[in-house]
């Protein structure tokens, strides 16, 4: 039971980082990002199972984890109301063409990233931006405005 505990604790802990870091900073993953996980995964491991190497202990742990998991997956699902606490909110980030930049600043967006992102999504300027909105996944969602007959249709791709 001691080593339920743990893993449930572990994963509070890593629900709690996760969400502190930023849905952007977690988007778009550097080599550098993807060893630290790798590391912060281990050193999790080794406190949560506090050098039990049986089979036992590590499938236990698993099998906290992955229950955990669908438990915040089914009470998000079920209670909308603390589905904004457990995967976050869309964030405006233009309207208009003109940049927010209070959201930009809460998210540690620049205009020179969020102009990037415009001209990977084949919009040359932010002045044909109708919205760009950060998702709860960490992308960045563009509509542009409609010029004539065309525009409209969301496009998102990864943030980088």
């Amino acid at each position: 039971m001691d080593i339920v505990i743990r893993a449930a604790v572990a994963f509070l802990f890593i629900l709690l980082v996760t969400r502190a870091i930023g849905r952007r900073e977690l988007s778009g993953l550097e080599p550098f990002d993807l060893i630290m996980l790798v590391v912060l995964g281990d050193l999790i491991q080794q406190g949560v199972t506090q050098s039990d190497y049986s089979i036992t202990g590590a499938l236990v742990v698993v099998a906290t984890m992955g229950a955990l998991t669908v438990g915040m997956a089914w009470i998000s699902y079920r209670f909308r109301r603390v589905r904004p606490v457990l995967e976050g909110d869309p964030i405006v980030l233009i309207e208009n063409g003109r940049p927010i930049e209070r959201n930009m600043k809460r998210e540690r967006l620049t205009l020179h990233e969020l102009e990037a992102e415009a001209r990977l999504q084949q919009v040359a300027s932010l002045d044909e931006i109708r919205w760009a909105v950060l998702e709860t996944n960490g992308r960045i969602s563009i509509i542009p405005r409609e010029n004539g007959g065309g525009g409209g249709e969301a496009t998102e791709t990864q943030a980088a």
